[in-house]
């Protein structure tokens, strides 16, 4: 078991690429950070104090100067390839994020996600220096799949009415006969080469599944990053839209939490499964309405409220089964969300 020492993240100016950056050049690894930058030029369109991509660019470069920071593309299979030569671990986060943004737009949504992933990989198996990969994947792979298990209501909160998901969704759910998204779609693709690479012995590479990420340095909004978007407009007393009921479950995970798991399998990634369910798991889950009570608790405020009709794939549980990376990674969720909920307002009342 060993360290990576010269570790490319793809998608290094966002929010989970941020801080496997940080956290890689805070142990002393060499870290390229990699990113077009496409996300400043379309986040400043909806909201440039909210541009995730800028801040955390500048947020390297002023914290961690040794950072190689490269503006570069991963659809851009030859300098891609140019890149990833003598790094030994890749976290590959870059991607098109949005379910709303691949159902106006599928072609990119593809060519980003499935075919910029089909690129790493192919990369990463020419590469001499062998490095091993781990994808940003996610809960929508499942589709619609997931709103087919029984939930019954409890006041603030559905849940689970069938035992076997007690512990949540495992990574044997079906994908299969059902509905899913173009960036369902998408993001399945790259997930399955990524597991056929690892089948196969071309690459060490695993597929981590991510039900709901949030942090520090993450500026959400309606299509991505809620737990950042509705505390935000907490903090800023701006109002704010529920799709649906606002009793929808979801687990949630501190980002720090997600990048040790990263570590975990590129530190050892011999003989390991290529496919993760993470996120914070049963004994970390909010419903939307409940999150609005704990940030009221933590800030003195609760935005105006209003509700819309429920968004196509929404669901109304999801919760991972994280029992595989707990025995398989020797991993556990170590930041609670009210501590994880009292970093992120702390910084960003400091920003």
């Amino acid at each position: 078991m060993s360290n990576p020492k010269n570790v490319l993240v793809t998608g290094g100016a966002g929010f989970v690429g941020s801080h496997a950056v940080e956290y890689y050049a805070e142990r002393g690894a060499n870290v390229t950070a990699l990113d077009n930058l496409s996300r400043v030029e379309t986040l400043e369109k909806a909201d440039e104090t909210r541009n995730t991509a800028a801040y955390n660019w500048e947020y390297i470069e002023e914290n961690y100067p040794e950072v190689a920071l490269l503006e570069a593309d991963i659809r851009d299979q030859q300098r891609l390839e140019s890149v990833v030569e003598g790094h030994d671990a890749i976290v590959h986060t870059a991607g098109q994020v949005a379910v709303t943004a691949s159902l106006t737009d599928p072609r990119t949504d593809f060519e980003v996600n499935a075919e910029g992933t089909f690129n790493v990989l192919e990369a990463a198996r020419k590469a001499d220096s062998d490095p091993a990969v781990v994808l940003a994947s996610t809960n929508k792979v499942y589709g619609d799949n997931v709103n087919e298990i029984p939930v019954r209501e409890e006041g603030s909160r559905y849940w689970y009415d069938d035992p076997e998901y007690d512990r949540g969704i495992p990574e044997t759910l079906s994908i299969d006969d059902c509905e899913h998204t173009p960036y369902g779609v998408s993001k399945l693709a790259a997930d399955l080469y990524v597991q056929d690479y690892a089948e196969r012995g071309e690459v060490d590479a695993a597929a981590f599944r991510m039900s709901c990420i949030y942090g520090t340095r993450q500026f959400g909004n309606e299509d991505q990053g809620w737990v950042a978007h509705f505390a935000i407009s907490t903090l800023r007393d701006e109002p704010l839209t529920i799709f649906g009921d606002g009793k929808q479950v979801r687990d949630v995970l501190y980002v720090k939490d997600l990048i040790r798991a990263y570590d975990a399998f590129l530190s050892d990634p011999e003989g390991k499964p290529a496919v993760y369910n993470i996120g914070g798991g049963e004994e970390n889950t909010t419903s939307l309405l409940e999150f609005l009570d704990l940030l009221e608790e933590k800030t003195g405020s609760r935005p105006d409220l209003s509700f819309d009709e429920w968004r196509e794939g929404d669901q109304k549980v999801y919760v991972s089964d994280i029992s595989r990376a707990r025995e398989e990674l020797d991993w556990e969720p170590q930041v609670e969300f009210a501590a994880g909920i009292e970093r992120f307002v702390d910084w960003y009342d400091d920003r």
